[in-house]
Parts: structure tokens; C-alpha cells; sequence
């Protein structure tokens, strides 16, 4: 009997709050092989025994990014063999899950012949890169490509085998972005177009279209991605765009978690999130969201709901755009490793008129965010995530200042609502880590984040403190305190 035929799970009743159109994401793991995907396709099952219109969005199999990412480093080196030897790997694997999924029937035939096409036009994408011995970023996201490119057509066919009336849809024909490779932005107004072309007519025919997170195309048809953790902000763009009643992001964890547990082994699933707390966490080093998937969401005031493939009785984490209050001051511990701190020290530089427009000026041309910033009289320090840059931008902040970098940093932040209501709190938050040297110190301009810089070799220790200090009686009508994390976070595509 075949996977697909033999996996039952029982869903949570969302009638109350979903009517009809439901865009429903599944990360890596919720597509890592064929039991996973069958699990998937009974989720999807069930929303459709209930009513709704499903679009389905999927991630590249499980590990599949970094083994194409692998891939095209090889090429890249002029290492053929090495590269061609990846992708064969790559091949039997996604050959084999199909077979798995639907035995040696003609569905399986079809499917093996579009996965060999698909991979003989990777071989010799690989081929060429290889030749000329240059990985650039426009070919780097061509290969990328094939991760999503590929799960969305087995996905789609998985579906169709039992029953499911499932279209692929390639998201490039949809997700309309301009030139910037490795982390483009959607053009929003040729995507709705789009996908009101290619998608909505699929829905009002009853259907369920499948397609790829993470991929989308120039005008020009030139493929590009959307950054590591893109299936999520896929998702609440098609969400946004069919005015969509709820985004799901299945994942494989009980929902957004009070700290990885993989670090606080006692982290509790958190209930509800206001879209502010949710943007916080995300951006702040959160992986079970990319940063972006929750604007969409605000801007058509769609709930997002953070789901489990592995448990999906459990109701998840809740994300609209006010949660009910908390006696507890925080709702969730998040870290982002892997900062560099910048200081630049110059003479009575604030009383320069534009000093600050100059600093942030160069920072725009080497399109290198900031995540924090800190001033006195003579100095500034800001903390940056990307070291691919800081050569060129320390040669330019040098004309203003002496400067410094230091690298092997972490940003922990704390984020809950109405911070400032909460009197005494930065003292327990530094009383729980005094032990600790912190570097910089922020509550920022909004009410619902706290953060500071600390080494990134201090990370672990930190989170362990500050859990331990804010969650230990935590209210029971914001957080789960009954049940137990069923899988550590690991925040897949």
C-alpha cells in the first residue's frame, strides 16, 4: 500500500476563523521524504474535507539548498566532478522519494522523465559554471532554483495520485521580482497580476495549486530567490495578493517557542503573537519566520498561524494583529549570531551637522543593514550582519573617523508588548545575566523589544539565564505549560 494511501491525521476545526482561502506553506521537513509528504497531503486533505480553497507552497526537500549550495561552490572552484557527483546524489534521492510515493505506476513514469530533464539541465548548468570557473550571483539563484523547482512538481503529483485534484504551478510565472540576486524583492503589483493570471482561475475551478517557495523571476524571466527562509515570505505574498483568510506555515515545531529548544530544553510554545512581536522575533534571529512573511499579513490584516506537520492536532502559535494580554513581560527570547560591532571614534562628531546622514549614507550604498545603533559625544558604535562588505565600508567611514571592528558577536533580544509598563524590568534583565559582559544596550523606539550584544560564544549561557529568570512561572493563558516541545526549532525553507 502506498504512503499517501495509509496516513491519517486528525485536524484542529478552523471553521470559526478561516472562511474559504487558505495558503498553506510546508517548510523542508514537512517535505524531506515520502512519509513526510504524505503527512502533508492528509494535512491538505483535511482543509479540503473542510471546505477551503487551498494553495499549497512548498520548500526544497530537507537539506536539498545546501547540497545545491555545495554544488555550485564546486562549480565555482572549476571542481566538475565534485559538483556533477552532488547533483547525482540529489537525483537518486528525488527519484526514489517519487517512487516511493507512487510505485511503478504511469503517474511515476511522468514524473521520472520531468525529473530527469530537470536535472540534466542542472548537470549542465553545473558544466558551464565549471568551464568558466565563476560562480556569479544571478547563477548562483539559477541553481538554488531546482531545490523548489523540483519538490513542487513531486508535491503536486503526490497530490493528484490520491485524489486531490493538485496543479503545479512554477512560482517564477507568479512571484515577479527585480535584479537583486539572492535576496530579491517582489514587485507587488506585476505578482498579484500574476498570480490572479496563473492562480486564481485554478481556485475557482476547485483545484489546489502547488508551486515553490523561496523562487520568482525578473520581468525578464531571469530566475532569482528571495533569501534563505523565502517559502515563508512566498506564502503570505500569495496570501496578501488572493486576499487569503489565513497563512499557515507548517514547520516542525509546535509553534513559535519562548527560546530554541534546542538550548532551553524546558521552552514553551507561545500561544499568541501581535504581527509587532512576530516582526521582532523574526527579524532578531527567530528561524521559525523569515522577517519578511509577516508584512504581507499586516497589510491585509491576515492571521498567520505557526503549525507542526509532525503533531498537527496541536493548535499552534496564533499571529494577528493584536494578542490577548500578558501577565508576563515577555514573550519570547530570540538571538542573532554572527554580528560584527563597528566603532567609529572622531572628535565632537555630533556637534557635525549630517555626521549621522554621512554614516548611514554608506551604509545604504553598500546595502549593508544595521541592526543596532549607539552614541555618545565622540563616538559610534553599530552592529552589522554582514562581513562580505566591511573592508570597503571601514575604508569609507575611516574619512570620518578612526575606525574598528570586531567580530564573533550576538544580539539577544527579548520582545513582549507594553515593555515600558513593566517597571523594574531592564534590572531583572540584566540582574539574570550578570554574569555576562554586554557590549550595547537597547530598548529601541518601539515598547516591545529589549536587546543587547554579548559574545557569540556566550549565547547559550544567556538564553539559559534569561529563560530560566521570565518563564519559570509563565501565565497559562499565553503559553503552554502542559505539554512538552515535540521537536527542537531548526526554521526550515
Amino acid at each position: 500500500m502506498l504512503l499517501l494511501r495509509s496516513v491519517k491525521k486528525f485536524m484542529p476545526d478552523l471553521a470559526t476563523t478561516m472562511p474559504n482561502l487558505v495558503v498553506m506553506k510546508f517548510g523542508g521537513t514537512s517535505v524531506e521524504d515520502a512519509t513526510a509528504m504524505a503527512r502533508t497531503a492528509e494535512i491538505v486533505r483535511g482543509r479540503v474535507a473542510k471546505g477551503y480553497q487551498v494553495v499549497t507552497v512548498v520548500s526544497a526537500m530537507a537539506r536539498v539548498t545546501d547540497q545545491l549550495v555545495a554544488a555550485a561552490g564546486a562549480a565555482g572552484r572549476s571542481d566538475r566532478i565534485g559538483a556533477l557527483a552532488i547533483n547525482a546524489r540529489l537525483r537518486s534521492r528525488h527519484v526514489d522519494t517519487s517512487r516511493q510515493l507512487l510505485g511503478y505506476i504511469d503517474a511515476f513514469r511522468h514524473l521520472e522523465l520531468q525529473i530527469h530533464s530537470e536535472f540534466d539541465a542542472l548537470d549542465e548548468l553545473l558544466r558551464g559554471i565549471a568551464a568558466v570557473g565563476e560562480l556569479t550571483p544571478r547563477t548562483q539563484d539559477q541553481v538554488l532554483s531546482y531545490g523548489e523547482r523540483l519538490s513542487s512538481r513531486i508535491v503536486a503529483a503526490a497530490f493528484s495520485s490520491t485524489e486531490l485534484d493538485a496543479a503545479h504551478v512554477d512560482a517564477r510565472t507568479c512571484i515577479i521580482t527585480d535584479a537583486t540576486f539572492g535576496k530579491a524583492l517582489p514587485q507587488d503589483a506585476l505578482t498579484t497580476a500574476n498570480l490572479e493570471k496563473h492562480v486564481r482561475p485554478l481556485l475557482n475551478a476547485s483545484r489546489i495549486p502547488v508551486m515553490g517557495g523561496y523562487i520568482g523571476a525578473t520581468v525578464e524571466h531571469v530566475t532569482t530567490t528571495l533569501g534563505r527562509g523565502g517559502s515563508d515570505y512566498t506564502a503570505a505574498i500569495v496570501g496578501g495578493a488572493l486576499g487569503a483568510k489565513a497563512i499557515e506555515i507548517w514547520t516542525d515545531v509546535d509553534g513559535v517557542m519562548t527560546s530554541d529548544p534546542r538550548i532551553c530544553p524546558d521552552a514553551l510554545r507561545v500561544k499568541y503573537l501581535s504581527f509587532e512581536e512576530a516582526a521582532e522575533l523574526a527579524y532578531f534571529g527567530a528561524k521559525v519566520l523569515h522577517p519578511s512573511t509577516i508584512l504581507p499579513a499586516v497589510q491585509k490584516n491576515i492571521p498567520v498561524y505557526v503549525l507542526n506537520s509532525r503533531n498537527p492536532e496541536n493548535e499552534g502559535t496564533r499571529i494577528t494583529a493584536v494578542a490577548p494580554p500578558c501577565l508576563s513581560p515577555f514573550k519570547s527570547i530570540a538571538a542573532k549570531r554572527k554580528l560584527t560591532i563597528i566603532d567609529l571614534v572622531a572628535s565632537r562628531m555630533l556637534m557635525s551637522h549630517g555626521y549621522m546622514r554621512a554614516i548611514f549614507e554608506i551604509f545604504d550604498r553598500h546595502r549593508c543593514p544595521v541592526d543596532m545603533v549607539s552614541t555618545s559625544e565622540v563616538s559610534v558604535s553599530l552592529t552589522v550582519d554582514s562581513n562580505e562588505k566591511l573592508p570597503e565600508i571601514a575604508a569609507e567611514l575611516s574619512k570620518l573617523g578612526d575606525v574598528k571592528y570586531e567580530g564573533r558577536k550576538a544580539l539577544i533580544c527579548l520582545v513582549g508588548e507594553y515593555l515600558r509598563g513593566h517597571l523594574g524590568v531592564a534590572g531583572r534583565v540584566f540582574t539574570a545575566v550578570s554574569h555576562i559582559n554586554v557590549r550595547m544596550i537597547s530598548q529601541g523606539a518601539s515598547e516591545i523589544n529589549l536587546s543587547f550584544m554579548i559574545d557569540e560564544d556566550e549565547v547559550d549561557e544567556a538564553l539559559r539565564s534569561l529563560h530560566e529568570h521570565f518563564f519559570a512561572d509563565a501565565d497559562p493563558e499565553i503559553f503552554d505549560i502542559v505539554a512538552k516541545p515535540t521537536t527542537a526549532a531548526t526554521g526550515a525553507k
